[in-house]
């Protein structure tokens, strides 16, 4: 996973700036960014949020709500718009877009990209830095990882729907950059955890394991976690799609651990009932989903490296009618 990093160290930038004056720029303002970022901007940070559509215009016009069980929150006035021209260069990037919307993404947020210019990556999937990297190249790429459960309730408003708020972080070589520190120091705010570590790759890794049995069932099924779990049946296929992900893991990452498997699975069990993937949420509204960038990635790599993914290959070839929206009607 950690390819072609040589060197990078020496030529990453060294973004040094006073927490007090960063200016970040939030990629992707969905349920994540919003969340995210309308948090730092409570705490008085500089953000500007980059969206489309009605959500858009919702932020514009009426600003952006947090309804959290880790406290609500009205931030009247936010700045927002679908041109990053019109923000122009900023310190950070986060980098929250779907990652079926990468390359395009990439490729659109080079206005905000200065000389120290930072992108940090909290996608879902194990590639998207490396894709990310392709068009802004490796030295300005943070690998990140956003743990939250949330969606957008309505154009402007996102409904944070679980007690933790996280944003894991850090560079691929495992050094602790100045870029790195100055961004934990920023995302230390009320409402969201910031964690710096020195293992991103291996903690990508952790979260695709339980994301992508999540993802997978939840969808599949139509159901939340707690009706699967208390379905034999149901149940036993979930442990069988995160043990398939861990195998293909051990093989694509050695560093991760032996017990992620069943650690993921005593995560689901702690779960709140009503916890599903936001893959769910994208099917039931009609939107495309991030299916062969999560299921599709296991069986894609377990094939490279020789692990069988049965469930996996199931599911993407079940939700594969759904992929980019609705599916076509015969008649």
């Amino acid at each position: 996973m950690i390819a072609a990093l040589v060197e990078i160290i020496e030529t990453r930038p060294s973004q040094q700036k006073d927490i007090r004056d960063m200016k970040i720029a939030v990629m992707g303002a969905g349920a994540l960014g919003c969340y995210y970022g309308g948090r730092l901007l409570q705490a008085g940070r500089d953000v500007s949020f980059i969206a489309r559509g009605a959500h858009l215009e919702a932020l514009q016009h009426n600003g952006l709500r947090i309804e959290s069980p880790l406290g609500d929150a009205h931030l009247p006035t936010v700045a927002a718009t679908s041109d990053p021209g019109e923000i122009g260069p900023v310190d950070m990037v986060l980098f929250m877009v779907k990652l079926y919307d990468t390359e395009e993404a990439a490729h659109a947020m080079a206005p905000l990209l200065g000389p120290e210019t930072a992108v940090a990556s909290f996608q879902n999937g194990i590639d998207g830095w490396q894709r990310i990297a392709a068009v802004v190249g490796e030295a300005r790429v943070i690998g990140g990882m956003a743990v939250i459960p949330a969606d957008i309730k309505a154009p402007g408003v996102v409904r944070h729907n679980g007690p933790f708020a996280k944003l894991i972080f850090g560079e691929f070589d495992g050094q602790a950059s100045a870029r790195c520190e100055a961004l934990a120091a920023t995302l230390d705010v009320d409402g969201m955890e910031a964690l710096l570590v020195d293992n991103i790759d291996v903690r990508i890794w952790e979260k695709l394991v339980i994301l992508s049995a999540l993802s997978a069932i939840t969808t599949l099924t139509r159901l939340p976690i707690g009706a699967i779990l208390a379905d034999e049946r149901s149940r036993t296929l979930f442990r069988a799609a995160i043990d398939e992900t861990h195998a293909v893991g051990r093989m694509a990452c050695p560093a991760l651990g032996e017990t992620v498997a069943d650690k993921s699975f005593a995560f689901a069990q702690k779960m709140p009932w009503h916890m599903r993937a936001s893959m769910l949420d994208d099917l039931e509204r009609g939107k495309r989903l991030e299916l062969d960038d999560l299921s599709g990635a296991v069986v894609r790599l377990g094939k490279e490296h020789g692990v069988p993914t049965p469930v996996h290959a199931m599911v993407q070839a079940a939700l594969s009618p759904h992929r980019d929206g609705p599916p076509a009607t015969a008649g």
